[in-house]
């Protein structure tokens, strides 16, 4: 019998290895077809299995991209990441993962072994576009989706991205156009999403006066509706002229697109 949603079988991808990148972040290597690799766009929808569970009961995807679960308990979480890197000529992709909280995610990841599994439901955008002057701000589960933007901004873009981390540990190398400065917002011990450094360091500077400006935004939920406020109010963008995603919400178990 036909399926009358088209319903296709996820994407499978294989971890290879896992290795720390800061303190408080890991990153899986994965591989999978690289056809599949090739045609997909940055931000990823994969599908979180339980710990050591290799053969997990994988949901189907719709035609129009729903995630169409099997009957009973799947055992399978589904969340957004930023790839941080994407290799189509061997099927690898590199995934950070911040390891705070105890969501499904981060528990999998710090478990992470050769032979585990997660599976790829969909690919999306990161919503950025060229801009003569870039504005970041994001916190470290945006950063694999930080870096990607500035690797592909145009050398002669001016702006500047604010990062907030624990502390100087948690920094990592991002190169960027010569023009764009990287700003370390450290919040030292207090826990993530407990402070306001990315609104505040945002209502600090001063818009730049008719550049053509972007600003890209993604951390914490209230963080990032305290900063998109000023960005529509104070800095007078457009919808056109700025992205803003809330990546994780402080006390839910809800993991990042970074």
């Amino acid at each position: 019998m036909t399926d009358p949603t088209g319903a296709r079988p996820v994407d499978v991808l294989t971890v290879v290895s896992s290795a720390p990148v800061t303190p408080s972040v890991v990153r899986v290597t994965l591989r999978g077809a690289p056809e599949v690799v090739a045609a997909a766009d940055p931000t990823l929808a994969v599908l979180v299995p339980r710990v050591g569970d290799r053969g997990p009961a994988w949901p189907a995807v719709a035609r129009d991209g729903r995630v169409v679960w099997p009957q009973g308990s799947h055992g399978v979480s589904l969340r957004s990441y930023t790839a941080r890197r994407q290799d189509p000529a061997t099927g690898e992709v590199d995934v950070d993962f911040v390891r705070h909280g105890d969501g499904p995610a981060a528990a999998w990841a710090a478990a992470a072994q050769p032979g585990d599994v997660l599976g790829l439901a969909s690919s999306a955008p990161l919503g950025d576009r060229p801009a003569g002057w870039l504005l970041l701000a994001a916190d470290e589960t945006a950063l694999p989706a930080v870096a990607r933007i500035l690797a592909a901004a145009d050398p002669a873009t001016r702006g500047t991205a604010l990062l907030e981390v624990a502390g100087p540990a948690e920094e990592q190398p991002l190169p960027a156009p010569p023009g764009v400065s990287l700003r370390w917002l450290h919040r030292g011990d207090a826990e993530p999403g407990t402070l306001p450094l990315l609104a505040d360091a945002v209502a600090a500077l001063d818009p730049p006066a008719g550049a053509d400006v972007f600003a890209w935004v993604a951390a914490e939920s209230a963080a990032v509706r305290a900063v998109r406020a000023d960005l529509r109010g104070r800095w007078g963008l457009g919808r056109a002229q700025h992205h803003a995603i809330g990546y994780w919400r402080r006390g839910r178990a809800m993991s990042p697109a970074g």
